[in-house]
């Protein structure tokens, strides 16, 4: 049978406190449904050296985008649920027994199931996971996450593996190129250096033959070539936000597919089209593209100047073989114009435009990104670059990278930025590191100095639920290049073969960079004994995910939350605001000018409003965790053992301090959920019904204390809030309103019961749960 409870309860203690009027609330949580993080940690503040022009950096400091396979255009972000999500947690409680939508779609598999060099054991395990082929039946149309059907397979979903075999049809053969001291400035004699050296090449093409998920994203990465073919070069466009960062991406995504067909062909159409997008970017068609100058490719938003620099520089190492001796000068030249020489001033004491404030304690995805351009660039052309600059610049993004990108990740494996942010980065410092590996046989302990990049492919698995990302704070636009096959890379380099079980089913999985860092020994289930729930409790970014299956762009939001069920995102966060607008990323500071829209204030969160004023920007909040260790086996469908008390998460248990000086007094107590929903509210005031489609969801209030009830507002900013800067009004949010229960000032036990009206299943089979003092939550607090 498959239930549903979803309980958040608020408790508001009025108590006289010698801290900060606002301290951030005390969260205790047992859940078993995908859940978000608690805080959201505030890296705005990072001790930058060099100024910024930007105030307290780059506006596009945490920026990511979105990626689509195939390729269509970029959309312009709406305030709609797909980019929901925020940290900070209220308490969410969740009592359910789900079938989880996990499962299998058999797809024609012809390989060899016995051959030499493969022992029994690696041959049946391996043609076990061929014999089922694709895991999921399709992609979720809205959210972009793999579809499984209930079923279950003990010789398929395993416990992840990569089998030990040398069987040429399923494994890739150990890299010739093993040099005994490695140096960044000494790279391998044959070509492609970058990322896919030559004998990985050679064997390509029996691997796809062998392994159903190389085969489709090979026929997936020809299709988007033969898509981006039929489209003309990529026209210059700068927008004031985004620079020219996406014009950028899409001629990378362009180049990384032409470059691979042809590869795969030897037919020289795609070396063509290849030096057209090339000519393109360099402003040698007709009608220019861009100043001409050495800023043609924006170095003032350097991110776009990385993503070209990067871009030429796998055109020129992947079809380096058929480029005439004019085309490589004319790469070579272009390259450093708009490129490499900007890394340079970038990396001088004589910056005046601040093309390089990302070089100085910014541990975050601009590092990444940019080292890694100046990085792939410099590898592709060293040897060939007369100048010196190639040589230069590998002195020091090496060493950067190792002391800013590679501490991106806290000890747990959270994201220094936010969920989005974290594709960016890592693919920079993925790409980065396979670069620097394949090139020059090392990656000088940029995969090594900090455990938690280790772990950060963890933090992207439980942030994935199956309503989409928890995506708080800013999402960014789209991401095209930065996808999170990172994944596959890290689950190679750290034996963790759950990452690229996991990666292999997204949407983002077929790409070039897929084809060589995938392992086709891998079997099993990811979700095979991985716990359903998981808490990340660094010091800076506490945050919690929890399960029924495995299937500076802050905002004021501690206490958040955000709900997935029935397939839908019932209650979520309004993601970026205008990244224009005046003062959006002047700093994080309490009085910045970024708390005075409504999508980063504390009332436009999923939390606790006081006093309708801001939370304290300073707030760290109190975390307790419990769960019951309870894993998944191998099976998509997972029934809740009798017993299992891991269904209820307090996030919401909200515990806060205030202090109130010469009298004053605290105005008013708001809880606040936002919803693209249709709200439909009792007589009673206390309970709310919540229908997207044909489903509904149902919000009772329990034991509510006098007067309480629930109402609905406008996603709109409150009267009483101070004005935004004159000609910066909040963006619209339209469909979207706001479920509220507003008390005046006192000490308030506030339960919301969340239930999911799940299909077929009656309402008496639901159970209330019983009250429990939130001091006295546990595992066994509510039978």
């Amino acid at each position: 049978m498959s239930r549903g409870v979803i309980r958040i309860s608020h408790k508001l203690l009025q108590s006289f406190f010698s801290l900060a009027p606002t301290s951030c609330p005390s969260f205790v949580f047992f859940l078993l449904l995908p859940l978000p993080p608690f805080m959201a940690a505030n890296y705005a503040s990072v001790n930058n050296t060099q100024t910024s022009p930007y105030g307290s950096g780059d506006p596009y400091y945490n920026e990511s985008t979105g990626y689509v396979t195939p390729h269509r255009p970029p959309v312009k972000k709406t305030s709609n649920w797909i980019k929901y999500g925020v940290p900070a947690a209220i308490v969410i409680v969740v009592g359910v027994v789900v079938g989880a939508v996990l499962g299998t779609r058999a797809a024609n598999k012809s390989a060899s199931e016995s051959a030499a060099g493969s022992s029994a054991a690696a041959t049946s395990a391996i043609g076990a996971k061929n014999d089922l082929g694709i895991f999921p039946t399709g992609t979720d149309s809205l959210y972009m996450l793999p579809l499984y059907p209930a079923t279950t397979n003990t010789a398929a979903f395993t416990v992840p593996t990569f089998v030990s075999t040398n069987n040429p049809d399923y494994a890739w053969p150990q890299d010739p190129f093993q040099p005994s001291n490695p140096n960044p400035t000494q790279v391998r004699s044959d070509r492609p250096r970058l990322i896919a050296p030559s004998y990985k090449w050679a064997v390509l093409p029996q691997l796809i033959a062998n392994d159903p998920y190389l085969s489709s994203w090979n026929n997936t990465i020809f299709g988007n070539a033969s898509t981006y073919n039929a489209l003309p070069p990529v026209a210059y466009y700068y927008d004031g936000g985004n620079g020219i960062l996406d014009v950028a991406r899409q001629i990378k995504q362009r180049v990384k597919a032409f470059s691979y067909v042809y590869r795969m062909t030897n037919d020289t159409k795609w070396v063509d089209r290849t030096w057209t997008e090339l000519q393109n970017a360099a402003g040698n068609l007709t009608g220019g593209w861009g100043p001409d100058n050495s800023t043609k490719w924006n170095p003032t938003h350097f991110l776009d100047t990385a993503e070209l620099t990067a871009a030429y520089g796998i055109a020129y190492d992947w079809l380096y073989d058929q480029w005439t001796s004019d085309q490589k000068a004319s790469i070579v030249w272009t390259m450093i114009e708009y490129g490499l020489s900007n890394g340079l001033i970038a990396y001088s004491s004589n910056d005046p435009l601040y093309f390089g404030w990302w070089t100085n304690n910014t541990d975050g995805n601009w590092n990444c990104v940019c080292n890694n351009g100046l990085t792939m660039g410099s590898l592709a052309i060293l040897g060939d670059d007369t100048s010196g600059t190639a040589q230069q610049l590998l002195g020091m993004t090496v060493t950067n990278a190792l002391q800013n990108c590679a501490l991106a990740p806290s000890s747990d494996g959270t994201w220094s930025e936010t969920p989005d942010y974290w594709y960016f980065g890592t693919t920079g410092h993925a790409e980065l590191s396979a670069s620097l590996l394949s090139a020059t046989g090392s990656s000088y302990q940029l995969l090594d100095i900090n455990p938690g990049f280790n772990l950060t492919s963890l933090f992207h698995m439980y942030v994935v639920g199956p309503g989409s990302l928890f995506n708080y704070g800013d999402t960014g636009p789209n991401k095209f290049t930065a996808t999170a096959n990172g994944l596959l890379f890290y689950g190679n380099y750290y034996n963790q073969p759950a990452y690229q079980l996991f990666q292999r089913d997204q949407a983002d999985a077929p790409d070039p960079w897929s084809m060589f860092w995938y392992d086709p020994t891998v079997t099993g289930a990811y979700w095979e004994g991985l716990a359903l729930d998981h808490f990340f409790n660094n010091n800076t970014d506490q945050w919690a995910s929890m399960r029924s299956s495995h299937q500076t762009h802050n905002d004021l939001d501690c206490g958040d939350f955000v709900m997935d069920a029935l397939g839908a995102r019932w209650f979520g966060e309004l993601g970026d605001g205008n990244y224009n607008a005046y003062g959006y990323f002047e700093s994080d500071a309490q009085d910045s000018p970024r708390w005075l829209y409504y999508r980063k204030r504390t009332e436009g969160q999923n939390t606790v409003l006081i006093g309708a004023q801001n939370q304290n920007v300073l707030a760290a909040p109190t975390v307790q965790f419990d769960s019951s260790g309870t894993t998944q086996g191998p099976t998509t469908v997972f029934n809740a053992p009798n017993g299992s008390n891991a269904a209820y998460f307090n996030v919401t248990s909200l515990s806060r301090g205030i202090r109130l000086l010469n009298a004053r007094t605290a105005t008013s107590v708001m809880w606040r959920a936002q919803t693209n929903a249709t709200v439909s509210i009792s007589n009673s005031g206390l309970t709310a019904t919540l229908t997207i489609g044909t489903q509904t969801v149902q919000v009772d209030l329990l034991n509510p204390p006098s007067g309480a009830q629930f109402t609905t507002m406008d996603a709109v900013r409150l009267s009483t809030d101070p004005p935004t800067p004159s000609g910066n009004p909040d963006q619209p949010n339209p469909g979207v309103t706001v479920l509220v229960i507003s008390l005046p000032a006192g000490t308030y036990t506030l339960e919301v019961l969340m239930t999911p009206q799940w299909p077929g299943v009656s309402s008496t089979s639901y159970v209330t749960p019983s009250s429990v003092p939130l001091n006295q939550w546990s595992l066994t607090s509510h039978p």
